[in-house]
Parts: structure tokens; sequence; C-alpha cells
């Protein structure tokens, strides 16, 4: 059964909040997830609203503040290729 922190986000938002808390440009963000960088600006954006900031910079600390996970140990690995879609930078 999915949690309430799965149904609100689906994985690639719960990946971009990972990429973003670590730091990552949409481009960074587009490259590591095999997305187009207007494709990683997007869920940025979709994030913010669904969240209720303003600034990119504040979607780690509110998705933080929403679910209780802690966005730089999210588990969203995901495989593409052979390898990680989601890595440390």
């Amino acid at each position: 059964m999915p949690t309430v922190q799965e149904e609100r986000f689906t994985l690639r938002q719960r990946q971009v909040v990972h990429l973003i808390a670590r730091g990552c440009s949409n481009l960074e963000i587009a490259d590591r997830l095999g997305i187009s960088p207007r494709t990683a600006k997007a869920h940025s954006d979709t994030l913010r609203v669904k969240l209720r900031v303003t600034r990119r910079r504040h979607i780690p600390s509110a998705y933080r503040e929403m679910t209780g996970e802690d966005p730089h140990e999210l588990d969203v690995v995901e495989q593409r290729s052979g390898r990680n879609a989601v890595e440390s930078p």
C-alpha cells in the first residue's frame, strides 16, 4: 500500500527533490535523469506549486516539512541503461 508521500509525489518528482537538495541545476538534473532541461524546470515548477514555495531553493525544506522525509536521503534510485539515474554529484 502506498504511503501518503508516495501518493502526493511521483517517483520523478521525488528524484527531482533529491537532486535539488544535492544542489543540482536543471541542466544537471536533466542529464542525470535523461530528460530535457525544460522538463527538469517544469518538474521544479510543479514542485514549487505543490509545496507552496516561491523559490526553488526552498523545495527541499518544504518537502521535509510536508512529508517528514529527508530529501538528501530519499531512496529514489531508478535503473536506466545499467547505471543509476540518480547519482551523487
